[in-house]
């Protein structure tokens, strides 16, 4: 009985959550921490660069204070949308291999097709749904497989 205790503390993931929306930065973060996820939560796209290191002189560094599993952002931000940190995340070495998915309140095809083809893993409608969060998991395991 021990061991399956374990097995799950080990297997707590840590996801990032990018909003400048605190209504969905709150429901974000209830539906993962519902599974069972570790959040950092960021309100815009500069913050989230400055948290995985890819801001300024860190850039350099390029070093991850803390281990992220996944990225969850939105796609309509000031300044850093989440495309541009999606774009960022794919080109950066260290952390192209991290799974991103956007969120949006807008079904644009267009928008959905450009952020897959950037590396997105996954696009969801808001408000993002428990079943939304449900489809995270495969993306977190198959990672971890790899690595």
């Amino acid at each position: 009985m021990s061991g399956i205790i374990t097995a799950a503390a080990e297997t707590q993931f840590h996801v990032l959550a990018v909003d400048d929306s605190i209504i969905d930065r709150k429901l974000i973060e209830r539906l993962l921490k519902t599974s069972s996820y570790q959040v950092t939560v960021v309100e815009s796209g500069v913050k989230a660069l400055e948290f995985l290191g890819l801001v300024g002189d860190e850039k350099s560094n390029n070093t991850l204070k803390v281990e992220i599993n996944l990225i969850i952002t939105d796609y309509s931000m000031p300044a850093v949308t989440g495309y541009d940190l999606l774009r960022k995340i794919k080109e950066s070495r260290l952390l192209k291999d991290i799974p991103v998915v956007i969120m949006s309140s807008e079904n644009v095809a267009s928008r959905i097709n450009s952020c897959m083809e950037q590396g997105a893993e996954e696009f969801f409608l808001k408000p993002v749904q428990q079943s939304d969060v449900n489809k995270l998991r495969p993306h977190l395991l198959r990672r971890n497989i790899c690595t």
